[in-house]
């Protein structure tokens, strides 16, 4: 019994002393997961409103995955590119079906997928627009999350993701995001791409203006520049559309995508454009080991097939509402502003309350786990199989947190 009483605190201390501080996680210490649920090693369940960043969008061991990941495991794992295996192409084949776009470039994380994207624009630019060599600049937004490499980070405004970590990559102009106009001043002649994410996710989720992202578009046709699209966290149904930018009916260039693509099983992450851009690209030129990797398409394939009965796209929609009526009741009672897109919301919480941080430990207490971004501000991001009773229970201990 004594032995029982002392797992949770014992792993938690141990992982504070085994590993680098990078991260500061609630002091939860999970076993198992079903669905929209986690058990901890106590045998205490929580509601999962983090869903791993998006990466959980079809919930915890989602059957149909969990199948298709066993079945591979029993048949092939990996070969590398240096062969073709025989999940590859239908993997390829579909995603880039669903993206209406020709070709698919398969990897492992996001901040792969963005180095990818940006590596391409680059050699587009030199190849295809012509840039002054060595010269090619991308344009991004202030507040961007779009990985913690060092070339993404150089173009960070986040000092915590930021700060010591440089000599920073050049050739990236920042810009206010939402601003079209201060974005359409910042291209130039080696302008190669505009990168935006079409809702900041770690700001806050953060939604532009209306009309933005239709401006971006038009402007990067006018002036022969790529639209990459950094849907990442907020494509693959979380916004209630397959990609957020099918809000606004804008289709990028390129799109960024991963998280939720691995079905919360195995990372996997793509590029996705048509074979004007990415087919600059030739053998040795790029690639990963494991990007493409047969138990990673397996599972990817049955992620895409989700997708493309646009089942999780409509659930995403209208909980998403229910999500969006439940916490708009909270504001003035210690939410300050609630941004909802989809089953994905920014909550601000009045500084005076708790800080962001303060307001996920106490919901961990009520067992509903979420997670603090910037300040007194959090996020929710359940998974799309969450039901509407299990939206309201997360909204009432909110609530109860809030006023508590």
């Amino acid at each position: 019994m004594i032995e029982d009483m002392l797992r949770t605190p014992s792993a938690v201390r141990d992982a504070e002393k085994y590993t680098a501080h990078n991260y500061h996680p609630l002091p939860v210490v999970i076993s198992s997961a079903e669905g929209a649920w986690l058990t901890d090693v106590d045998g205490k369940r929580y509601l999962d409103c983090l869903a791993g960043y998006s990466a959980l969008n079809f919930g915890h061991r989602h059957p149909q995955l969990i199948a298709a990941a066993h079945a591979q495991l029993d048949r092939l794992t990996l070969t590398s590119r240096a062969f073709i295996h025989d999940q590859f192409a239908d993997f390829c084949r579909e995603l880039a079906e669903l993206c209406g776009k020709d070709l698919v470039l398969p990897m492992n994380t996001g901040a792969e997928a963005v180095e990818t994207g940006i590596k391409v624009a680059r050699k587009w630019g030199y190849q295809v627009k012509g840039v002054t060599p060595g010269q090619a600049n991308i344009v991004v937004a202030e507040g961007n999350f779009h990985g913690r490499t060092t070339t993404i980070v150089s173009f960070s405004t986040d000092e915590d993701a930021r700060a010591d970590f440089g000599p920073y990559t050049p050739g990236f102009t920042v810009v206010p995001y939402g601003d079209l106009d201060a974005l359409t001043a910042a291209i130039d002649e080696n302008t190669v791409a505009v990168l935006l994410e079409p809702i900041q996710g770690e700001q806050g989720v953060v939604v532009p203006p209306e009309g933005y992202l239709p401006g971006v578009r038009r402007v990067c046709t006018e002036r022969d520049v790529l639209f990459i699209a950094d849907e990442i966290q907020s494509g693959l149904g979380r916004t209630g559309r397959t990609f957020a930018c099918d809000h606004e009916g804008v289709v990028p260039d390129m799109y960024l995508l991963g998280k939720a693509l691995g079905g919360g099983i195995v990372p996997v992450s793509a590029v996705a454009a048509n074979a004007d851009v990415l087919g600059v690209l030739k053998p040795g030129q790029h690639g990963s080991t494991f990007g493409g990797n047969p138990l990673a398409c397996a599972v990817a394939i049955e992620v895409v097939r989700l997708l493309a009965t646009g089942e999780f796209q409509r659930r995403s929609a209208e909980l998403g509402e229910r999500l969006r009526a439940g916490l708009e009741g909270l504001v003035g009672k210690g939410l300050v502003e609630v941004r909802v897109r989809g089953l994905w919301a920014g909550l601000d919480i009045d500084p005076a309350l708790m800080s962001g941080r303060e307001a996920c430990e106490r919901l961990a207490e009520r067992g509903v786990l979420a997670k603090d971004t910037h300040g007194s501000t959090i996020r929710l991001a359940p998974p799309l199989v969450i039901t509407e009773e299990e939206i309201d229970l997360a909204v009432a201990q909110l609530a109860a947190v809030l006023t508590a």
